[in-house]
């Protein structure tokens, strides 16, 4: 598809902030049209919108594709995607520590810990912690709490939520982002710890390099998400 329209605006749209080309709504791929809560994460939009050149490139605008899905997708499934989200809790990365090396248990406990005592006191959540892949077995009282928080959250920030949970594969460090407990690079450093800490002994191949560099560009997208929500 090639771009078409010459120029790209920002502003007021239907009780939010839309972006025009051309004048004309840009539209969800569901064809609605694109109405976020921020005028700067509609300005954000634009700006993606404005520097495609050519043919149009989706994977260049991180921002639409994110603010289309809570649109599209999130707002149609809603109950689906707390329940994919809020069931992490389950089996937290930052619950499941190693026996051994030394090294890296001592690591996991100064990343991981302090994000297990914040979650507790944050949202009144107390959190098991184990060594191994034994399931930790979290409390129905921290599993509810959690699921609580999550379903919460307007369908923006439930959208980016799902996306940094997926990608950390970690409900407390996408929390601690949403909170900003957390930068993005924080963030990937905390999720990507067992990983950074075998590839400091071993080296890392092509493809390992290549899908840690895409988690952290998701990671690096969905929080610039939420904090042009907040801005």
């Amino acid at each position: 598809m090639k771009r078409v329209y010459k120029r790209v605006t920002s502003g007021p749209a239907d009780g939010g902030f839309g972006v025009a080309l051309d004048g004309r709504p840009l539209r969800t791929p569901g064809k609605v049209p694109l109405v976020v809560p921020s005028a700067a994460l509609a300005a954000a939009i634009a700006a993606e919108s404005d520097a495609q050149e050519g043919e149009l490139r989706p994977a260049a605008m991180p921002l639409y594709r994110l603010a289309a899905t809570a649109i599209d997708r999130t707002a149609a499934r809603r109950l689906q995607v707390v329940a994919e989200v809020a069931n992490y809790a389950g089996t937290d990365l930052v619950c499941y520590r190693a026996g051994e090396p030394p090294a890296l248990a001592a690591r996991q406990q100064r990343v991981w810990q302090p994000l297990v005592d914040w979650a507790t006191q944050r949202y009144d959540a107390a959190l098991a912690v184990t060594a191994g892949v034994i399931p930790a077995g979290q409390s129905p009282a921290a599993l509810k709490a959690f699921a609580t928080a999550v379903a919460a959250l307007d369908d923006f920030r439930l959208t980016a939520l799902h996306a940094l949970t997926g990608a950390c594969g970690s409900l407390i460090i996408a929390l601690a982002v949403l909170e900003r407990r957390l930068d993005a690079e924080e963030a990937f450093a905390a999720s990507q710890l067992d990983e950074t800490f075998q590839i400091e002994a071993w080296g890392e191949d092509a493809e390992a390099a290549a899908r840690r560099g895409a988690l952290a560009a998701e990671i690096a997208v969905a929080a610039r998400f939420l904090d042009l929500l907040a801005a």
